[in-house]
């Protein structure tokens, strides 16, 4: 089901026609209204007239996280603040918050633009949300909350923590749909297995985002819940969720193209990679009247999809996220992504779906650990199944990063887990 089906199911060369006429508009929206975007164009020598197709958008820098910073809060507005129904920012907790600013026009396009993903997941009117996102300055959680009410569906905006209460409620309500970071709804999965509520529940489709994780992850999700669990992509820079979204076929998340351009980028080299290799996500808006941006750098590692998608849609799609530039650790002169770790772990049965990886250093040498919790303790009794499974684990590791790694098998619920975004490393190199 669509829920903009004439936007939807575009063609291409219409597309990029839209796309090409919305980006001038945007562009003349910066230049005019943002200081920095007008010093970013006559450091370049350019006007946006001087952007006569869409692929001249690389004769512009990119933008990044440190230019909102050194904005804070309102300098890359482009409207009066009379005109600001909104405000979402970054959590901030490594700096000052990237802050962003929505018109009533951003507001409607964000619940229109969310509606859909909802849509193409499977969503529909009459169903009952279940919102575990923690409510805020945090675009999750207000994002999805409009774009399923635009849908139709009634939405229980629970927020984020205490289990207890989020487990009564999707019982007691009848909760069809559950949206959350993934690493909560994998700690619902392991409370709902454990206290046998599996039958008690109504969940047919989880709607996660907020941060990246694996297809084996998702998997796991869904044995436990018994649902059809679905990634969408987006972040406060950009609009919040809403960029892309994965369709009930689950063949990579269609991206909102009518609303942004998206460009894959070598993250060293900022150079364009061919059309379906792997680099990073770099975004600007077409039709944001507050936040306008360009070529906003996300540090996310994807590509682009272009084969046909069974659902009908034409729009490209993102594949799931292989990781982030900035989150990648180089051990031992190795590049390891978090996600390949994860990719490895959730593969085996009997370990749980929380786990740590902590690197030390020793001298020159660096040291990984990756600690898991174990799917239930009776494996505990056992010293020659831990060793076994222990082996089984570091063996690969090894063969999937080139590297060995130690690997710690905990009890289930010993490592900390949270209902917002899932810390999965902590780096202790070089901090005595």
């Amino acid at each position: 089901m669509f829920f903009q089906p004439e936007i939807e199911t575009i063609d291409r060369a219409s597309l990029r026609k839209l796309q090409y006429s919305r980006l001038q508009q945007s562009l003349e929206r910066c230049y005019h209204n943002v200081p920095l975007y007008r010093q970013r164009f006559d450091e370049a020598g350019l006007k946006p007239e001087d952007i006569r197709c869409l692929e001249d958008i690389t004769k512009l820098p990119v933008t990044t996280k440190a230019d909102f910073r050194d904005n804070y809060p309102f300098g890359l507005f482009a409207v009066d603040r009379k005109e600001v129904l909104r405000y979402h920012g970054s959590s901030g907790t490594t700096g000052k918050p990237t802050v962003v600013g929505y018109t009533r026009n951003d507001l409607d396009m964000w619940s229109d633009i969310v509606a859909r993903l909802c849509m193409a997941a499977g969503a529909r009117p009459g169903d009952t949300a279940q919102i575990s996102f923690n409510y805020g300055l945090f675009t999750g959680a207000l994002g999805l909350h409009m774009g399923l009410e635009k849908v139709g569906c009634g939405v229980i905006p629970l927020s984020g923590g205490n289990t207890e209460k989020q487990l009564m409620i999707m019982r007691d309500f009848g909760t069809n749909i559950l949206i959350a970071t993934p690493s909560y709804a994998a700690y619902l999965g392991e409370m709902v297995q454990e206290r046998g509520l599996r039958d008690q529940l109504k969940l047919r489709l989880g709607l996660f985002g907020g941060e990246g994780s694996t297809d084996t992850m998702m998997r796991k999700i869904e044995q436990s819940l018994g649902i059809i669990a679905t990634d969408n992509y987006g972040m406060s820079e950009l609009i919040g969720p809403g960029v892309s979204g994965e369709c009930e076929f689950r063949t990579g998340q269609h991206i909102a193209e009518d609303h942004f351009l998206i460009e894959i980028l070598d993250p060293e080299t900022l150079e364009p990679v061919p059309l379906g290799e792997y680099g990073e996500i770099v975004v600007t808006s077409l039709t944001k009247e507050c936040c306008p941006i360009i070529r906003y750098r996300t540090r996310d590692i994807s590509r682009i999809l272009t084969d046909p998608c069974p659902c009908g849609r034409t729009m490209y799609r993102l594949e799931r996220l292989r990781g982030r530039s900035d989150d990648m650790l180089i051990i031992k002169g190795v590049n390891v992504f978090p996600s390949q770790i994860e990719g490895v772990l959730m593969t085996y049965d009997n370990v749980g779906t929380n786990y740590q990886l902590v690197v030390t250093n020793n001298g020159y040498m660096d040291n990984l650990e990756v600690q898991v919790e174990l799917q239930d303790t009776s494996l505990l009794e056992s010293f020659q199944m831990l060793e076994k499974l222990t082996g089984s684990i570091k063996e690969k590791l090894r063969s999937v990063l080139g590297l060995s790694a130690k690997v710690t098998l905990v009890s289930p619920g010993t490592l900390e887990r949270g209902a917002g975004k899932a810390k999965r490393v902590l780096d202790l190199r070089n901090k005595g």
